[in-house]
């Protein structure tokens, strides 16, 4: 099988790794990719959001499947331009997509699916946004409608913060903000996989938003996460499928736009029982780099059986018995305004780390410029993004999986770099006794 995958990212890194392993798979192509995803994959300099490009691509390289990685290529409907050429594609279609790019219309189809999540009122205005406040009370959500790479969301006990953040929003053209009862309890990412008819879970896994120890400071795209979760009470996989995945499928069915892909389900394990936070229309990021971690089972079957609609043919998934941990490296300054260009070293010796690989997410090769540092001009990689990479640890407990990432975080050399030093931490202190 020779497989396409369209993205940047450390989550499309992981999936063409797991795919590069898979020995069914015979050749993994990334359009546009980055220079960790070239040691496993050939990559395309394609526009990842031009879909009649990323459909000629797919075409002149013959390959069996096309897997779209982020959002933003699905909102803007690069898996339909794939269906259009009649080529097996893992994604949904821009209008099922809807079901990320719009928290709006999530909210309706979960209205419609009977699906638990938590109460919210949309609003264009800012007396609107003053008045849900006002009527849910402290702590405040407020979202971003449209995609925001996981950085549209303020929670806040300060009144002011919150109706900042949605002025900031309702000023974009067609801004529009969810204002939401909040959710206590922890949460918990599990990813669903959907043919449009039939569900295939995978296991779950926790990321850790905000930018700094403790759960502090600024929501990020994902500054690490962790699986499994020893925590979790026992059904609760089957209860998601049955309670928010199937019902979400029908209905999507029902309207006449079948949803084929992954759907992200956010959860919160309230005290008045499971609610869904989000809905995401992909693979989430840094989940997605523990979660293939720990899969047994072959991905390329999976994924062609869910775009072909014969996830009910499929035998039960597989799962290795080990831990995984993910820590993101980021560039100084994230989420906000972040340095780029610095050089990146270390690499080599972080994978030397038994139970490590390394996964690039915002890394660019520098070849050009009188540098200092590269006096012979060789290639320099160098950050290129917001969350620079992710260290993946495995092991056979979360402790051992957390020591081997943390391990090979310290070898990693980028000026100004920032990383969360809890990852995993209380699981692992919890399990330990």
């Amino acid at each position: 099988m020779e497989i396409l995958v369209v993205g940047t990212g450390a989550r499309e890194h992981a999936l063409a790794r797991t795919l590069s392993l898979d020995p069914g798979v015979t050749g993994v192509h990334v359009a546009p990719g980055n220079p960790g995803i070239a040691q496993r994959a050939t990559l395309h300099a394609v526009d990842p959001l031009d879909g009649e490009a990323v459909a000629a691509l797919a075409r002149s390289l013959g390959v069996d499947l096309v897997v779209v990685g982020p959002e933003a290529p699905l909102v803007a409907g690069v898996a339909d331009a794939v269906r259009a050429a009649g080529i097996p594609v893992f994604g949904p279609s821009a209008q099922a997509a809807r079901l990320e790019g719009s928290k709006s219309f999530a909210k309706d189809v979960m209205a419609a699916a009977g699906v638990p999540t938590a109460a919210a009122h949309v609003a264009t205005t800012l007396d609107e946004v003053a008045a849900a406040l006002d009527a849910f009370g402290a702590p405040y959500v407020v979202k971003e409608d449209g995609l925001a790479a996981g950085k549209g969301v303020v929670v806040t006990d300060d009144r002011e913060a919150a109706l900042a953040h949605a002025a900031a929003c309702l000023a974009k053209e067609g801004g529009s903000v969810v204002v939401e009862e909040y959710l206590d309890g922890p949460e918990v990412s599990l990813f669903v996989l959907c043919d449009g008819t039939d569900v295939v879970p995978l296991v779950p896994a926790q990321d850790f938003k905000r930018a700094l120890d403790g759960d502090q400071g600024p929501n990020t795209g994902g500054m690490g996460a962790y699986s499994p979760l020893p925590w979790a009470p026992e059904g609760l996989v089957d209860e998601v499928v049955e309670t928010v995945a199937r019902p979400t499928v029908a209905e999507m069915a029902r309207r006449g736009t079948p949803f084929v892909g992954v759907l992200y389900c956010g959860l919160a394990l309230t005290s008045r029982g499971l609610r869904v936070v989000e809905f995401n229309a992909r693979f989430g990021d840094p989940e997605t780099q523990v979660v293939l971690a720990r899969l047994a089972s072959p991905l390329a079957d999976v994924l062609l059986a869910a775009a072909q609609g014969r996830l009910a043919e499929l035998e039960p998934l597989h799962w290795r018995a080990d831990a995984a941990v993910t820590v993101v490296v980021a560039s100084a300054g994230y989420p906000g305004e972040i340095r780029t260009g610095d050089p990146i070293t270390g690499l080599d010796a972080a994978e030397t780390v038994p139970g490590v690989h390394v996964l690039h997410a915002g890394t660019a090769v520098r070849t050009t410029g009188d540098d200092p540092e590269n006096p012979l001009n060789d290639p320099l990689l160098v950050s290129a993004g917001g969350r620079v990479l992710s260290v993946v640890g495995v092991g056979e407990t979360l402790a051992e999986a957390r020591r081997a990432a943390y391990v090979a975080v310290d070898q990693v050399n980028l000026a100004g770099a920032q990383h969360r030093t809890d990852i995993a931490l209380a699981v692992s202190e919890a399990a330990a006794g």
